[in-house]
């Protein structure tokens, strides 16, 4: 038995303004935090036998996940692309927009269409290859849209368009 794994698919290289500084800055994190973790690994291993020292052992695997998310890091910022733009039609949906749907029970729903790499749920970030923000695009107020969820097929009307940042939202 193989462990195997096909590539997962590439994502889209966009990202907002803001997600792409909240990256850097948590690249910049990790190298200082990286540097910490670093000495208390060798604090741990001047210790003695490091096959029992729990300490080296959880610093080793904290230094693995630091390095890992690094790794990605650093070879995902250079190749992203920020779109920061607002795009001729306002009124049309394309990356960045911030959209007000209602669902056939009337439930109203706000959704921000960014990149894969700074969607977040809690604040309603969808990420461009979704589902979701596929049926969305080059779409208009007014539109139905129909939306292929595990429950089934779900219908949305499309109430607003947005661009800018809205905290509020």
């Amino acid at each position: 038995m193989s462990r195997y794994r096909p590539p997962q698919e590439k994502s889209s290289p966009y990202i907002t303004g803001q997600g792409y500084v909240i990256l850097k800055a948590e690249l910049k994190a990790l190298w200082l935090k990286r540097d910490e973790v670093t000495k208390a690994v060798t604090a741990a291993a001047a210790e003695g036998d490091r096959s029992e020292n729990a300490e080296y052992i959880y610093r080793k695997k904290q230094l693995r996940e630091i390095d890992r998310r690094l790794r990605y890091l650093q070879k995902r910022l250079p190749d992203l692309t920020v779109v920061d733009n607002i795009p001729d039609n306002p009124q049309q949906i394309f990356f960045g927009a911030w959209v007000k749907l209602e669902n056939t029970e009337g439930n109203e729903f706000n959704y921000r269409i960014v990149g894969s790499d700074e969607f977040d749920a809690d604040k309603r970030y969808i990420s461009l290859d979704s589902p979701m923000a596929k049926s969305l695009l080059k779409k208009h107020i007014d539109d139905e849209i129909s939306v292929s969820t595990p429950k089934g097929l779900k219908q949305y009307v499309i109430i607003d368009v947005h661009y800018e940042n809205r905290t509020d939202e």
